[in-house]
């Protein structure tokens, strides 16, 4: 399909009926109906079984268990690095964050403020910071690590659309990572503050974190905020902090000076979690 059409069909599909559809199958134990969908899903995505902790699709009682499945030990070592890939993926973009500016793609940009869910404060700390933005395909492992090891400060569920995340919507939909429904992550690390956003799109039926749970739904339409201070838990490099029920994309905002990329980083580079990011 065309790229255009594509985009197209983004602002004319009824995106989150589809997505309560697609996060009611993905929740649902169908025995060999759940376990066909599967095998369908590993063949048509060339999903990579070895890797997993268990590689028996029959040991999956849901789409979800084998989405979010885990990976068998050592499969991703962490690099020796200030700061390490935190998932599976592909080189959205990353930079420098101009002011307060991020490139989405060619023509398009977004505003940290906008991200963040609107909170200006927040969003200063990142002035002519850096970012990075990492997409999921549906092949790859979508649980999400942290890149460094830090405390958290603050969670922010933030409503949006749910146009899809791939790299044909990122170059047609302006403003589409500060657009989606997403949750805020704000992490203090060695580094300075550390943002940490988890984008939902179409079908991806929810988005969790380990201190929390599942995050969405409920959808209520409008910004939910939780608040953690220093009794937030703080997390290891490299350990585990979220996951999504299907798909997306991760954006992340550093403070300038505090991180620098690998030169061999380009737009559509592809990524492994625990790898040196910077």
């Amino acid at each position: 399909m065309p790229d255009r059409l594509f985009v197209l069909l983004q602002y004319l599909l009824p995106k989150q009926a589809l997505t309560a559809l697609a996060g009611s199958f993905a929740g649902a134990t169908a025995g060999r109906w759940t376990h066909a969908a599967i095998r369908r899903f590993v063949a048509r995505y060339g999903v990579n079984m070895d890797e997993a902790a268990d590689s028996r699709i029959e040991s999956y009682a849901s789409f979800n268990d084998f989405f979010t499945r885990p990976l068998r030990e050592g499969a991703r070592p962490i690099a020796s690095a200030a700061w390490v890939c935190p998932v599976d993926g592909a080189v959205s973009q990353f930079g420098r964050i101009e002011r307060d500016r991020i490139l989405q793609a060619k023509g398009h940009h977004y505003t940290t403020r906008a991200l963040v869910g609107g909170d200006a404060e927040l969003a200063a700390r990142f002035d002519d910071g850096h970012f990075a933005t990492l997409y999921l395909s549906p092949k790859d492992y979508h649980r999400i690590h942290m890149p460094g090891a830090g405390r958290l400060r603050r969670m922010i569920h933030v409503p949006g659309a749910l146009f899809s995340v791939n790299p044909a919507t990122a170059s047609g939909v302006p403003g589409l990572f500060a657009r989606n429904e997403r949750v805020v992550c704000e992490f203090d690390t060695a580094f300075g503050p550390f943002v940490l956003t988890l984008v939902g799109a179409t079908i991806v039926g929810s988005m969790a974190t380990t201190w929390h749970g599942v995050v969405n739904p409920p959808r209520p339409g409008k910004v939910r905020e939780w608040r953690y201070d220093d009794a937030g838990p703080a997390l290891r490099q490299g350990e585990e902090m979220g996951r999504f029920l299907l798909g997306s994309t991760v954006v992340m905002l550093f403070p300038r000076g505090a991180i620098r990329f690998p030169t061999d980083w380009a737009p559509g580079h592809a990524v492994r979690m625990g790898e040196a990011m910077g």
